[in-house]
């Protein structure tokens, strides 16, 4: 079987209300994609049954696992554990990625996998909309990272007190990120498991909806 290009994993407390908007966008990749929905013991919504419902509707794509409550990043983890792809990309239940910039964003990743010059991690700019307000914020890296080509720290620039390296812009090589012996992945240092990280940009949006605190 042909390895997966991406894992998506959605760590999933009482998301119902809000979860398949999320999970329809990430099924948009097709079988490219793995798509690991992590129910992090869901008791009040029907988040359990849901999860359940896509993996049996999208078998070739799809897998739920439940477990106890451990919190989100024991949800992140989890889908570290029991992804196959060769990238990974934690994807909030509350999110969603714009389908045409994901498919452009994919469209590059196969296309340097198939040259030989896959990346150890892609940095997408993204979308963060306050539903509360409804007002939106676009994150842009253009001022600190080089457009459209590989390169790695060494070309970084500098980072305005306003922007971060958030897990809504980052795609990881898998095999990286397990090899790095952190449970969370955000550095400016360079990778441990090789001479230097070497990053491909490519601008798209993949757009984020945050909704209120949830229980």
């Amino acid at each position: 079987m042909q390895q997966k290009l991406i894992t998506f994993a959605v760590p999933c407390y009482n998301s119902a209300a809000y979860m398949r908007h999320c999970i329809e966008t990430l099924l948009s990749a097709g079988e490219q994609a793995e798509i690991i929905l992590v129910d992090d013991g869901s008791v009040k919504d029907d988040t359990p049954a849901i999860c359940d419902e896509y993996a049996a509707k999208y078998p070739t794509i799809v897998k739920a696992i439940h477990q106890e409550n451990g919190g989100h990043g024991e949800g992140v983890n989890q889908g570290i554990r029991n992804a196959t792809g060769l990238y990974y990309k934690v994807v909030d239940s509350d999110d969603w990625l714009d389908t045409d910039a994901l498919k452009k964003v994919l469209a590059r990743l196969t296309t340097l996998v198939a040259r030989g010059t896959a990346p150890d991690m892609m940095i997408c700019n993204y979308v963060y909309e306050h539903v509360e307000d409804n007002t939106t914020l676009t994150v842009r890296y253009t001022n600190v990272f080089p457009q459209n080509r590989l390169f790695n720290w060494t070309h970084v620039g500098h980072f305005r007190p306003d922007q971060n390296i958030l897990m809504h812009s980052v795609m990881y090589r898998t095999e990286v990120l397990r090899k790095s012996m952190w449970t969370t992945f955000l550095s400016t240092s360079p990778c441990p498991t090789s001479k230097a990280c070497t990053t491909w940009i490519w601008i798209c949006t993949a757009t984020s909806s945050a909704v209120p605190t949830r229980a």
